[in-house]
């Protein structure tokens, strides 16, 4: 694959969960899964002790950014945190947040900073970083705070990626009576638009084709099912259209994505979080992945959690992160070639 000069930035994740073990196998399996050069934020000597219960031999190299990306072929980069209290896997403990979010403080900073290509984030469990008083709503939210550095924040926009189908829920996480009344043409309209412009701009895509779903069955049936398809999704679609956006629908999302039907369109958006999840977790259970759109740069993840349950047994999949780690790099390449 053609990866980008610079390496990416992975964070730590909590370091109770998988996210430490499917980093040190990634990178024992870097040469078979094809990944481009990534340099971890994290306790070296956390990782250390993880390679060693497991048995696995990884040599970790205490790096800074600039040596990272040639390092990477013999040794795993560690953009070294302070060592802390000693975290045990399967036994998430609050006094870890401090590192967690450290890790994703200094990944933000080194992509602004042009040190690092992309951010792939490990995953986090936010009901410890709220123990340890944490403020912001969850992961994207608070890269979003960073990415303001004190001005407006950005607006991100979740999708779910994989070779197969890329798909957007406009509301996530939500009650699924709620979803109507959050639901707007003016959210639609913006979420669509940012998909349009990063399809284009990092995606190497030049003329997106966006489908989007209706919210009732059969899309409400001309109203007979519910207004709101009518009302509401039907003008957002006209107003995507007269900006020069090939927006098309809506469309029953129970028909939407079979395969000759995801030949037809290059992103998918969905009006409510299951309509949008089912789909790429049946296609792409193990190996699909979270990109976040709309941040000034570029930022994709595993799309699972911590998985407390199976961690520092060796047996989590590294699918997920070895695929977020590849489309970091195609997304940071395709973005620089057309700045170039």
């Amino acid at each position: 694959m053609v990866v980008p000069a610079l390496p990416l930035a992975l964070t730590q994740g909590d370091p109770a969960g998988v996210g430490t073990e499917l980093t040190l196998r990634a990178w024992l399996e870097r040469a078979e899964r094809d990944l481009p050069a990534f340099a971890v934020i994290a306790d070296i000597d956390h990782l250390a002790l993880a390679a060693k219960r497991l048995g696995w031999t990884v040599p970790l190299h205490r790096s800074g950014w600039g040596e990272a990306a040639a390092l990477f072929d013999t040794a795993l980069p560690v953009i070294a945190l302070p060592g802390g209290l000693p975290v045990e896997p399967g036994r998430p403990d609050p006094a870890s947040a401090t590192a967690t979010i450290a890790s994703i403080d200094l990944a933000v900073a080194a992509v602004r900073q042009g040190d690092a290509a992309a951010i792939v984030t490990n995953p986090i469990a936010k009901s410890v970083l709220y123990q340890a008083g944490f403020k912001h709503p969850g992961h994207t939210e608070y890269l979003a705070h960073l990415a303001a550095a004190g001005g407006a924040e950005p607006r991100p926009v979740m999708m779910l990626w994989c070779e197969d189908l890329a798909v957007v829920p406009v509301t996530i996480h939500e009650p699924l009576r709620r979803v109507p009344e959050l639901l707007s043409t003016t959210l639609i309209v913006e979420t669509a638009r940012i998909v349009a412009g990063e399809l284009r701009s990092r995606f190497g895509i030049e003329a997106p084709r966006l489908a989007i779903s209706g919210l009732n069955p059969h899309a409400g049936e001309n109203g007979t099912m519910g207004g709101e398809d009518q009302a509401v999704i039907v003008p957002a679609i006209e107003a995507l259209r007269a900006e020069g956006i090939d927006a098309r629908g809506p469309y029953p999302a129970d028909t939407m994505f079979h395969a000759r039907a995801r030949a037809g369109y290059d992103a998918a958006l969905a009006m409510y979080h299951d309509q949008a999840l089912i789909p790429i977790k049946t296609i792409a259970f193990d190996d699909g992945v979270n990109v976040t759109l709309g941040l000034p740069f570029i930022r994709t993840s595993p799309d699972h959690g911590t998985a407390f349950d199976i961690a520092g047994k060796g047996v989590a999949r590294p699918d997920s992160l070895c695929a977020a780690l590849r489309l970091a790099a195609r997304m940071a390449q395709r973005q620089s070639s057309a700045a170039a």
